[in-house]
């Protein structure tokens, strides 16, 4: 049985600087607390219903791959022990879950670190209508889901509205310095080795992912949510062919169900049916699962 979806973050006498399409920040000087509510968007519009454990196991799954890093990458997490949160925090934290992170304030850089290990989504339309993705040639007569050996680095320009805008490296480096977009390339493309790797022994498919980085006084800092659901592609290895996109363990389950509905984003939004969305949330616990090797149920029982 799933839980109750928690769509909305309260704290006593205190509102957020930002409240994203999931994700509510709040400012606590030089520290913030990411709270991952449980909502979620389909054709850029946050639906009504929520997927109930989705940002607690966002945020859990990122702090399991924070913890397991390759040496030398430094993240922004302090913790997601409540007992570490200030007040009103700790105390509203009880009716959250473990969907909440203490983590550096920092320089955020306005450049989404996208890494494809796979010609797939917007690179495959990309290398359909040129050859290439987001300005790198690759090899002619690929297929859609082809795997790309070397995984290519292809940012994007962060909007607060709408879609990201893919961009050339060229671009990026002019926006932010072409020696951190050097740096950062190799970091992103670093982390996300490390993490194809070890999805591979746990029989998935690390597609293709995106990292946001800010800035300290030593230089960049991993940011956000690493390596999940909502921020990378992961397929059932046993699934994959050539030619198609393979089944992903992600909210592709919800945008599917409203585009059988003929619901692509005007208009009233369907209701999702309940079977639509316990097997949303069994996609991400499924996935927690296979990447952690812990239970969804005891490491929530643990961390709550």
């Amino acid at each position: 049985m799933v839980t109750t979806a928690i769509r909305d973050i309260s704290v006593a006498g205190v509102e957020p600087i930002l409240r994203g399409k999931v994700r509510d920040i709040f400012d606590l000087g030089d520290q913030l607390l990411l709270v991952t509510s449980d909502r979620v968007s389909a054709y850029d519009v946050v639906l009504p219903q929520g997927i109930p454990d989705k940002g607690a196991i966002l945020t859990q799954l990122t702090r399991w791959w924070l913890e397991r890093l390759p040496d030398g990458i430094r993240h922004h997490l302090i913790s997601t022990d409540p007992t570490d949160f200030p007040e009103p925090f700790r105390s509203a934290a009880s009716d959250w879950g473990p969907r909440a992170m203490l983590v550096r304030k920092l320089d955020m850089i306005p450049v989404e670190c996208v890494v494809r290990g796979y010609v797939v989504g917007s690179g495959w339309k990309d290398y359909q209508a040129s050859g290439a993705i987001c300005g790198i040639s690759l090899p002619e007569g690929l297929r859609q889901a082809d795997r790309i050996d070397d995984p290519i680095f292809t940012p994007a320009a962060k909007n607060h509205e709408g879609h990201d805008e893919n961009i050339s490296i060229e671009k990026a480096g002019e926006m932010v310095g072409h020696d951190l977009m050097a740096q950062l390339k190799d970091l992103s493309v670093q982390i996300f080795s490390h993490g194809r790797e070890h999805a591979a022994t746990c029989g998935l498919i690390l597609a293709d992912t995106k990292f946001e980085f800010g800035m300290d006084d030593d230089g960049p800092v991993l940011a956000d949510e690493v390596l999940t659901a909502d921020s990378s592609r992961y397929w059932p290895a046993d699934q994959y062919q050539v030619g198609i996109s393979p089944p992903s363990f992600d909210k592709q389950y919800v945008r599917d169900h409203l585009a059988s509905c003929g619901w692509t984003g005007d208009g009233p939004v369907p209701d999702l049916p309940d079977e639509v969305v316990e097997g949303t949330t069994a996609r991400y616990q499924e996935l927690f699962e296979r990447v952690t090797g812990v239970a969804w149920d005891t490491w929530k029982e643990q961390t709550s």
